[in-house]
């Protein structure tokens, strides 16, 4: 288990706005982590997408929100999820400048 103190609510400490987006871990168990993420205007940069390798699912909670995923591009809004595969090519080209963006992120191995 993690040794992040604890957050009793998805919607509580939601930070100010700042440069960067905040990732906060909920749980974590051998093969799998969900966290928190707060994103306001925050876009991955072009040169630089995420390729990870392990599953990744994510649910909008609040925002709105736009992943570039292999050659398609999937708007969110809040209850919208979406399945990102290991080794997919993939970054966040939107998220809402004027209110947070809520993530809930699960990682998991296959």
């Amino acid at each position: 288990m993690t040794d992040a103190p604890p957050l009793p609510n998805l919607f509580a400490d939601i930070p100010a706005p700042a440069g960067h987006e905040e990732f906060r871990e909920i749980l974590s168990r051998p093969g799998w982590r969900i966290e928190r993420i707060v994103s306001q205007g925050q876009v991955t940069p072009a040169d630089a997408p995420y390729v990870q390798d392990h599953d990744e699912w994510v649910l909008l909670l609040a925002g709105k929100a736009v992943v570039a995923l292999a050659d398609r591009a999937v708007v969110l809004a809040p209850g919208d999820h979406l399945m990102i595969p290991a080794g997919a090519v993939h970054r966040v080209t939107f998220t809402d400048p004027a209110a947070p963006t809520i993530w809930l992120a699960v990682h998991f191995d296959r």
